[in-house]
């Protein structure tokens, strides 16, 4: 056939214009033409001459970005426009094909011309939009007027000629003509509004604010539709995570939208309006407010998901039309009888396109195409708004924190917990309703469209098919609440769980002294085994539910054709039947997840419950004398975002400062301010229970004196305190604040809120009104050591140091490993009770405020600390300043420094004024006082002569280094293995190693499940798949015989085989068929049901047993590793296994690995289907994988970084949270509530960038595998049409190759994102395996337990002889070649400095140190060669720091339940402990909370003294035991351990040296050797030695 543009049939000109011009056709089409290529021709040369500018600045800034007015409905237009171009393209070949003798080009030619010009103009658009030089448009402009009158002539001509909506060639006509004329208004419109041109003054126009701010990193909003839709512009950075890990600074700053600075005024405005002025008190609904912040985007998400699910039914319709049609295409279709030509050209009806079957697949490509971005589009919009409201709910929760009163918190209206859940849990609740609420209103439709297609296709029996799905949607909701409970249950179990080994990893040093690890072990494993039948059953119900997921479409399919056989007597055709199958595959998720997101709503629902109810809570009273409004706070800290301007059109910024005034303080009388800071007049104030807590105050405050509070305990000094910071509520009465000098009264209104940067002078006048306030309670931020002492406020050298001295934090920051930069808190370095308080003074101290509280600092000091603070501190570096200091205090010694006192008793003041007056006045009071500080006194000389307990902390903090230090090299385990392999920075081995699936761990957690589990596992899960696929390859053979053999009767020839070999007619046919057909497809359908649950059932507990396994072998490596693994293992590490990482191994990898397996044996059998029904698919496979490969490396790496960076940000926002509520009184007192929100804002603002990201990086994973099924599908359906065509295959079979094809498109998403996320699950695995590979102690030793003497050891004689121990390998000895020699019940004692290896030697007595070199012989048997067990258990030690348990004391001195009780109280005796004991209830099993927090620490002590006499061993070593107990006691005990143990071996190592002067040898030791040996008197005359020396600075 000649190629002509008109073709030329014969007996036709088609080249004649007798007509006139435009009646030729053919000639209009060619007129059609002129506009496309004029386009091109003008746009081409300019692309390329931009391009080749462009290619020196290759990555154009996206500062230069912005949009032009109409910029997306532009993009809508232009796709509808390439849309209906292919479908005239469509129509044009199959026209041409259909009717004409010859090839007729113009009836194509145009629209691929239209095609690639549309194409053209959209790049040609997007290039100038980027360089912003609009001029240029004028070119799209001419080409749209053009396009649109030429359009409009065909238009005219088809009308005149009576060709009318019947046929589709006008209907598409009038279609471009249409889209031409909307493109050529919205450029009007450019023109209108940027006056680029046929106007004098062109508009300028800046990109939007946030593109100009370069660290904004999250385009989504500003990209074109295009790269919005398929997130193009993620690319660099998911394919830069290949080469360098995502870090905070490469993702940037959220745009100023999604701050959630913005969103929290959106949402405050939202709840504020609901407040009427008829009932102000009425509280506003938060849904209501949720739904007018945050309504619009969730409608627009609703809609697109609407359009989504609509076009989701496109496929299966387009799998009946191509099966249905495939046999018209067998037989070239007989030519139509009336022959519908106009212009010697056939024109085609409108329903005659649809039954192309190429058309049809196309057709069936785009619509999955568009279907999947609608989706991915509701999905991210979702997603957007629930990350905006999560982040305002979180800074109107901190908002509202701020304003609690206190009394709600102290009262337990409110406690910690309960607004940690508020954050942590609840707000998290609410996104994740937002993420699903779409779902809510459109499964429904979903479902209902669904049946009504099937009962189009299937009639009756297809109800019956859907009403099995509907039945069980109840049973899944049902399994769904049972795991929610199951869920809690086992939360319980785990926390109890955890807090025993939390409690053993604290004093394994004692356990494995005592030798009482496997006691302390099986707790564990019992509270374990409780933990792991709850697991037990949450596998269950998860198991049901994935079993009831896989197992209702195969029961619904096997209803309906069951029905549909009985009801119908005929099998359905292969159309109809393929197109139910994909229905039903369809209407399963929905139902799956309805029940999941109706659990959601109603947990949000509660949520919102309990945050209505916090929202609603008391606020802290607004009489109080800092009436600043909080929120205008909120719109200062918006000066930092460079909002100010947004601020300044909502609102003036002058009323932002009326509103900033002080009320209430401004009126006083002149005469009275003169000398007071602050006075109280009649005051009465209560904690909010109307009790009056303080009554009847009147006092004053004089300016920059020292005023001391003092009375008993619990009289109200700590409330008065509160009181005059407003933070009590005031039944009568008023609190006065002075005015600052008026020169800072200028400053006041405006204090930092001024659009300029403050000047120094500002700061101080804003900083004379907070108040510096050091709580009893010390209060930490998880922040350095310097931060915790500036808090905020300007660094200066000078006084930094003054205050560091003045609280003597020195010696204790030297300590530190990075000395005031370390990170101290809760996530940092924990520190003791005195050095926390000290920093809290320091931090009052350093504050440049008028007026200091500081509630009784000196309660956890000892003496000489408290002393030097008094003098450096407060009389020194405050009086120095005339500050204001209130202190209170229970030191009475130093009231002769005051210069007013304040004396309380019970809520109300006793007296007050100075020392003198009260002397004079009051004598009784004053004589109380003096007995009292006579005793005080009389402390004070004792307290010198202990070792100051501060001494002792710093020295607990220095072993604590000084083990982490070896460690420091391997601290943080995950980088270990990543230096494993060669440390080059080689970009390929980096790549390599980062993209690689951990498969060593994954087999270690397989194997750990046991070989049997994976063997079921993997069989059965085979198994499962090869049923399926065989069900549906039954149903295709079973429908498509019945076709033929409908066929094959009229035609003679059958395709189907024949089971026969006969023909038979076809009544016997069916029936025979059916017969033969029918059992086999229940059989068929039954055993996948069972497969399933098998399937479900193995997967789950293969995951159990593996979590069992491992978490026995954790436990039992951990316990009996050496006692150098705890020095060098941060506790919090080793917490981490135990905790996280195991909840992860018990409840998350199992249900990923299952979904994993299962989608891509889904995919894999899916392609195998395809690739066995037509080979031919197998070519069109090979690009894709490739596809598909890449894709998948890439994002797995960028989704464990985002996954990394999102779970990094978020503890430190939620620490921020409960340090907030913790330290309300002090952050108020310093009013330093702006800076905090600041902070706030900032940590949410991180942690949604993170978190918004990795959605985004998801939604780019799911666009592109979801385009890969689409292109699966339109391949496989080629294929189809392209081995039917030439009669390869059989029909049936396409529509089950095409229903597969369909398939895979839900599930490759899937396989992707299950395996990201088991490769960030397995590396829990990994971390817990790496504990397990640790060395264990050698517990055997070379002696058998049963050749060890019963009573060994009887005498109790020590040779020590030549003795070398090491801590490690790798370390230096500790002790160098020790010789001693210890009589029989002689009492030893051991001194020296701190570090000469005195400690190590009692360790070595039970061998927890490396032994090197010479042997210790304890009774003739050389310690090295006994079980461990054995020699631990028959000495006993007594350490320095006192270890409990929680239980009972009788657990406590006797956890292995051997001693009678007679035993026990004589133990306690002796231990000055038997009348405390008594007195308790229950006496011996009287409960010893967590770590004995119930008994002071010398009583502690005291318990562990009794816990050693239990044990009636002749040998007794106490490791500096007597350090934290008093005086009086220590005499008592000395006598004791001298009489009581007269017949025993005692070895005392000595911390205070005056404790040994009555033993019957000392040992001074120095750096490991031994320098002086003898008896204390001979020590003694030796002027010169140590031993004397020591005494001498000790007396």
């Amino acid at each position: 056939m000649a190629l002509s543009f008109c073709g030329n049939d014969n007996g036709t000109n088609a080249y004649s214009v007798n007509g006139g011009v435009l009646n030729n056709g053919c000639f209009v089409d060619a007129l059609n033409l002129v506009p496309h290529v004029f386009l091109l021709f003008i746009t081409f040369p300019i692309l390329f001459i931009g391009w080749g500018s462009q290619s020196s600045k290759v990555q154009i800034h996206h500062n230069t970005w912005l949009h032009f007015p109409g910029h997306n409905l532009r993009w809508i237009l232009t796709f509808s426009l390439l849309f209906v171009h292919v479908c005239e393209f469509a129509e044009g070949i199959v026209s041409n094909n259909r009717m004409m003798d010859t090839n007729h080009l113009h009836l194509f030619m145009p629209a691929f011309m239209g095609f690639i010009a549309a194409t053209t103009s959209v790049v040609y658009y997007h290039n100038i939009e980027t360089s912003n030089f609009p001029k240029l448009l004028l070119v799209l402009f001419i080409y749209w007027v053009l396009a649109f009158f030429t359009k409009s002539i065909k238009l005219w001509k088809f009308a005149e000629y009576k060709v009318g909506p019947q046929h589709l060639r006008f209907c598409i006509t009038a279609l471009l003509v249409l889209l031409y004329g909307l493109l050529m208004a919205v450029e009007i419109n450019v023109i209108r509004v940027r006056k680029y041109v046929f106007f004098a003054n062109p508009q300028k126009v800046k990109p939007p604010e946030d593109l100009q701010d370069l660290g904004v990193r999250f385009l989504q909003p500003f990209v074109n539709l295009l790269s919005k839709a398929t997130y193009w512009w993620m690319n660099p950075l998911i394919m830069g995570a290949h080469k360098r890990p995502i870090e905070l600074k490469k993702i940037g700053k959220l745009p100023i939208a999604m701050r959630a600075l913005t969103n929290y005024l959106r949402l405050k405005d939202a709840y504020e309006d609901q407040r009427t002025a008829e009932d102000p008190d009425r509280a506003p609904s938060i849904w209501r407010s949720m739904y007018r912040a945050f309504g619009r985007p969730i409608l627009l998400s609703s809609t697109f998901r609407y359009l989504a699910d609509l076009l989701g039914f496109a496929g299966p319709l387009c799998i009946s039309g191509i099966v249905e049609h495939l046999k018209a295409d067998g037989d070239v279709a007989a030519p139509a009888k009336n022959k519908e030509t106009y212009f010697g050209v056939y024109f085609m009806s409108s329903t005659e396109l649809l039954q192309n079957t190429s058309v049809l697949a196309v057709l069936l490509f785009l619509a999955l195409i568009l279907q999947r971005t609608f989706l991915q589009a509701s999905y991210y919009v979702t997603i957007e708004t629930g990350i905006n409201l999560r982040g305002a709910l979180l800074a109107m929760i901190y908002n509202k924190i701020l304003r609690l009163s206190t009394s709600n918190m102290s009262m337990g209206e409110m406690t910690l917990g309960q607004i940690n859940n508020l954050v942590a849990i609840e707000t998290n609740q609410l996104m994740w309703f937002l993420f699903l609420c779409p779902n809510l209103w459109a499964m429904p439709v979903q479902i209902v469209m669904g049946v009504i297609l099937l009962y189009y296709l299937l009639g009756w029996s297809a109800l019956i098919g859907a009403s099995v799905i509907v039945l069980l949607a109840p049973v899944q909701y049902l399994i769904a609440t049972k795991l929610a409970d199951t869920q809690k249950s086992s939360l319980e179990h785990s926390t109890d769980r955890l807090k025993k080994t939390s409690e053993i990893l604290k004093g394994i040093k004692l356990l494995k002294l005592y030798a009482w690890e496997n006691i302390f072990c099986d707790s564990v494993e019992e509270t374990r085994g409780k933990e792991l039948t709850s697991l037990k059953t949450f596998a269950f119900y998860t198991s049901m539910s994935i079993f009831m997921n896989a197992a209702i479409p195969i029961a619904a399919v096997l209803a309906t054709f069951v029905m549909h056989h009985f009801l119908n007597k005929t099998g359905p055709s292969p159309s109809e039947a393929f197109a139910a199958l994909a229905l039903f595959h369809i209407l399963v998720t929905p139902l799956f997840l309805l029940s999941t997101v109706v659990r959601f709503a109603v947990k949000a629902l509660v949520s919102v419950q309990k945050l209505g109810e916090f929202l609603q809570s008391d606020e802290i009273g607004d009489d109080s004398w800092r009436n600043g409004d909080m929120p205008i706070s909120f719109e200062a800290g918006k000066k930092h975002f460079g909002m100010t301007k947004a601020i300044n059109r909502k609102q003036p910024i002058r009323y932002q400062m009326d509103n900033y005034e002080q009320p209430t303080r401004r009126q006083m009388r002149p005469t009275e301010t003169e000398d007071v800071a602050v006075k109280v007049m009649n005051g009465f104030f209560t904690w909010g229970n109307n009790l009056s807590t303080l009554s009847d105050i009147n006092i004053r405050i004089p300016t920059g004196q020292l005023t001391m509070i003092v009375g008993q305990v619990g009289c109200g000094k700590s409330s008065l305190l509160l009181a005059m910071l407003g933070e009590m509520q005031t039944i009568d009465g008023r609190v006065y604040w002075s005015k600052p000098p008026d020169c800072e009264m200028a400053h006041e209104g405006i204090i930092s809120w001024s659009e300029t940067d403050e000047s120094d002078e500002d700061i101080r006048s804003k900083n004379r009104y907070s108040v510096a306030y050091a709580t009893q309670k010390s209060w930490l931020l998880n922040a350095t050591v310097e931060e915790n002492i500036t808090f905020g406020s300007p660094f200066n050298k000078q006084r930094y140091k003054a205050v560091i001295d003045a609280c003597s934090l020195q010696p204790d920051i030297d300590l530190l490993p990075f000395g005031d930069q370390t990170e101290i808190g809760e996530r940092g370095i924990n520190l003791s009770g005195g050095q926390r308080q000290r920093i809290c003074v320091a931090r009052a101290l350093y504050q440049n405020t008028n007026i200091v509280f500081l509630d009784d600092p000196f309660s956890a000091l000892d003496i000489h600390l408290s002393d030097h603070l008094m003098q450096e501190g407060i009389l020194k570096f405050l009086q120095d300043d005339k500050r204001t200091v209130v202190l209170v205090t229970h030191k009475l010694q130093y009231l002769i420094h005051a210069d007013w006192i304040i004396a309380m008793k019970d809520g109300s003041v006793l007296r007050e004024g100075t020392l003198k007056d009260i002397q004079t006045h009051d004598v009784e009071l004053y004589d109380h006082w003096k007995t009292l500080m006579n005793r005080q006194d009389q402390e004070l000389e004792k307290d010198i002569q202990q070792d100051s307990q501060t001494t002792l902390e710093r020295k607990t903090l220095r072993r604590a280094f000084y083990s982490r230090e070896a460690k420091n090299q391997v601290d943080d385990e995950d980088e270990e293995e990543e230096e494993e392999e060669e440390d080059d920075d080689n970009m390929s081995t980096t790549t390599n190693r980062r993209s690689k699936i951990p498969w060593r761990v994954c087999w270690c957690y397989l194997s750990s499940g046991g070989f049997f589990m994976v063997f079921l596992m993997v069989s059965s899960k085979l198994l499962k798949h090869s049923v399926i696929v065989a069900i549906d390859y039954w149903l295709a053979l079973w429908t498509s015989y019945k076709t033929n053999q409908s066929v094959g009767a009229s035609n003679g020839t059958s395709l189907a085989y024949d089971p026969k070999g006969t023909q038979p007619t076809p009544g016997d046919g069916d029936a025979e068929a059916d017969s033969y057909h029918l059992p086999v497809f229940i059989i068929l359908c039954a055993a996948g049901i069972t497969l399933c649950l098998i399937t479900s059932l193995t997967v789950e507990f293969l995951g159990l047993s593996a979590a069992t396994n491992l978490h026995h072998n954790l436990l039992n490596k951990i316990i009996h590793a050496p006692i150098r693994f705890f020095d060098i293992t941060p506790l919090g590490q080793i917490l981490n296994r135990f905790s996280a990482d195991t909840n992860i191994i018990d409840q998350h990898i199992p249900p990923t690995l299952e979904s994993l397996t299962r989608s891509t044996l889904l995919c894999l059998s899916a392609i195998g289907v395809i690739s066995s029904i037509t080979p031919i698919f197998l070519i069109a496979l090979v690009p894709l994988a490739v596809a598909f490969y890449f894709i998948q490396k890439y994002f797995r790496v960028a989704s464990k970084d985002l996954q990394d960076l999102d779970d990094s940000t978020q503890l430190p926002l939620l620490c921020h949270f409960s340090e907030t509520a913790e330290g309300l009184t002090t952050i108020r007192a310093f009013r330093h509530e702006a800076r905090f929100k600041q902070r706030m804002l900032e940590l949410t603002d991180t942690n949604n960038t993170a978190y918004l990201f990795l959605s985004a990086a998801n939604r780019w994973l799911e666009v592109r595998t979801d385009y890969l099924g689409a292109v699966i599908v339109l391949s496989a359906a080629g294929a189809a049409i392209w081995s039917l065509h030439y009669g390869l295959l059989h029909k049936g079979l396409v529509g089950l190759g095409l229903t597969y094809a369909l398939t895979v498109t839900n599930y490759l998403n899937w396989v992707v994102r299950n395996l990201a996320d088991l490769e960030v699950q397995m590396s829990a695995v990994k971390k817990v395996n790496s504990f397990l590979s640790t060395e264990s102690e050698n517990y055997e030793g070379s002696m058998d337990a049963s050749q060890v003497p019963e009573n060994w050891p009887q005498e109790g004689e020590i040779k020590i002889q030549d003795l070398c121990v090491r801590y490690d390998p790798m370390l230096k000895p500790v002790l160098k070649h020790v010789n001693a020699y210890i009589e029989p019940s002689q009492k030893v004692g051991i001194c020296g400095r701190t570090g000469s290896g005195k400690s190590s030697l009692s360790l070595a007595f039970f061998n927890m140190v490396d032994i090197f070199e010479g042997k210790i012989i304890i009774d003739g048997i050389d310690i090295c060669k006994l079980p461990l067990q054995t020699l631990r258990s028959r000495l006993s030690i007594i350490l320095q720091d006192p270890v409990l348990f929680s239980g009972s004391i009788r657990f406590n001195l006797d956890p292995e339940r051997t001693c009678t009780d007679d035993r026990l109280w004589e133990a306690l005796e002796i231990a000055q402990l038997k009348n405390m004991v008594k007195a308790l209830p229950g006496g011996l099993d009287a409960v010893v909370t967590e770590g004995g927090e119930n008994f002071s620490v010398g009583q502690r002590q005291l318990f562990c003294l009794a816990r050693a006499f239990v044990r009636k061993s002749s040998i007794l070593i106490m490791d500096e035991a007597t350090a934290s107990i008093d005086m009086a006691t220590e005499n008592i005990l000395q006598k004791v351990v001298m009489t009581a143990f007269a017949d025993r071996t005692v070895v005392i190592i000595a911390h205070r040296v005056h404790t040994i002067l009555t033993a019957d040898l000392v040992i001074v030791m120095k750096r490991g050797n031994i320098l002086e040996y003898d008896k204390p008197e001979t020590l003694l005359e030796q002027e010169d030695g140590m031993f004397a020396s020591f005494v001498k600075a000790d007396m």
